[in-house]
């Protein structure tokens, strides 16, 4: 993480703080990248662990998704030389670092949630 002396003058420029941002979203962004993230914060997984864990993600988009975490450096893939060949994915230290970002996500989501739904009765 960064020190605070670095974390406030990122904050008082905005092109750095677009910069940094935008980063953070070209890393998550689609539909399915935060679940798969979130389902491997709870460890190793295998590819057909990962598909019935996240509902309605096609076995495509699975690779696809698997694929830019590991070329982004969120994920290791770990081929076992077994028969027949066994695969399992799990986090990267900065793949498990990401559980701040997912932790303030869920904060904001459930009080969202809770705001929308109480203004719509």
């Amino acid at each position: 993480m960064k020190k605070i002396s670095e974390m406030e003058s990122i904050r008082e420029c905005s092109s750095n703080y677009i910069l940094a941002v935008n980063d953070t979203i070209n890393v998550i962004h689609g539909k399915w990248k935060a679940a798969i993230i979130s389902s491997l914060l709870f460890g190793k997984k295998r590819y057909g662990e990962l598909q019935k864990e996240i509902p309605k993600i096609t076995p495509r988009m699975l690779s696809k998704e698997l694929r830019d975490l590991e070329a982004n450096g969120m994920v290791v893939r770990t081929v076992h030389d077994t028969i027949p060949v066994t695969v399992e994915y799990e986090l990267t230290q900065s793949g498990y670092a990401f559980q701040h970002v997912l932790d303030v996500m869920l904060e904001w989501g459930l009080e969202h949630r809770k705001r929308i739904i109480g203004s719509t009765k």
